[in-house]
């Protein structure tokens, strides 16, 4: 027995929640839009972030590829100078740069990558955005025909208010 009251709470609770989520139906669908446009404003920060890190990485790896030749003249200075130990800390530097440059250029496809996804995320999520906002507009239209037509309803069918009045006279002058 206590299950049968269970599940018949249940039914009662299922139907209010439909009836509630219909009554407030262009409220919730105009909350969802706006949470969806809060979430692609935060991609598109996002997005802009990874571009500014990839342009500064960018910069950096110039910088890189300017001073490796510049260091390795150099080296080669030292070397016809026969400067050993100064050919020994400058192959040293060398190396490191270019380490570093590898690193970097990881860095700056790894980021390319991610903003091409996040790109095509950002685009896709805003013709979606764009789509919900029609449909909005559409289940406004379509809740205001379905407000007025139960109005016409009330009015056309069941007894109108001159009816009623009519029905009172006549049982009075009865």
């Amino acid at each position: 027995m206590f299950n049968t009251l269970k599940t018949l709470m249940n039914g009662a609770n299922a139907r209010a929640e439909d009836r509630l989520r219909d009554s407030f139906s262009i409220e919730l669908i105009d909350q969802k839009i706006r949470e969806a446009d809060q979430n692609l404003k935060a991609a598109k920060l996002t997005l802009a972030s990874l571009i500014q890190k990839q342009r500064g990485e960018t910069r950096q790896i110039e910088t890189l590829q300017a001073r490796i030749p510049d260091l390795m003249d150099r080296t080669r200075q030292a070397l016809a100078d026969d400067q050993q130990d100064l050919v020994q800390s400058a192959a040293q530097a060398v190396a490191d740069l270019e380490n570093e440059l590898a690193l970097r250029q990881q860095t700056v496809d790894r980021l390319e990558a991610r903003i091409l996804q996040l790109r095509h995320s950002v685009q896709t999520a805003n013709r979606r955005i764009l789509d919900l906002k029609q449909g909005a507009i559409s289940a406004r239209a379509v809740k205001r025909e379905q407000g007025l037509q139960k109005r016409l309803n009330r009015h056309l069918g069941g007894t109108s208010p001159a009816e009623e009045a009519e029905e009172l006279i006549a049982r009075v002058m009865s």
